[in-house]
């Protein structure tokens, strides 16, 4: 039986560190080409599931997540956890707790899936994702 232990979280993030993914954020909004990033969605029995594609190569920064989820990673990233504890590798499959009040960059090495999974109310996923995050806006699904 795997110890719960040596699982990998993603933790809340302190203000410095959100700060650094915003700065990354403005910076490729200004510098890099944009990828347009697929998402999905599932709303079914009081769960709200938004998966995103990210190609070999991507690299995106989400917005600040104010509840806490599940992340499931499927490929193989590097995620931006905070000033303190730098980045992490996933590999392969992962189930993350990850807690609320975090913004993290991903940089995608292989193909990669990331699914956000959380419960909710909402019947929409305009609701949801108003639910998730104060910058909802900000959103791939909002873009036209």
């Amino acid at each position: 039986m795997l110890d719960i232990a040596v699982r990998p979280v993603i933790p809340a993030m302190d203000t410095r560190s959100v700060d650094v993914v915003r700065r990354l954020e403005a910076a490729s909004l200004a510098e890099m080409p944009q990828v347009e990033i697929r998402i999905d969605h599932v709303l079914h029995a009081g769960m709200y599931a938004r998966t995103a594609f990210l190609p070999a190569g991507a690299m995106i920064t989400g917005v600040e997540i104010r509840i806490e989820t599940l992340l499931i990673v499927h490929g193989d990233a590097i995620v931006w956890i905070g000033a303190d504890d730098g980045s992490r590798r996933l590999s392969g499959f992962n189930v993350v707790a990850a807690a609320a009040g975090r913004k993290q960059a991903f940089i995608a090495e292989t193909d990669t899936h990331l699914t956000m999974v959380f419960p909710t109310s909402a019947k929409t996923v305009e609701q949801a994702e108003a639910e998730f995050t104060a910058e909802a806006h900000m959103l791939q699904s909002r873009r036209v």
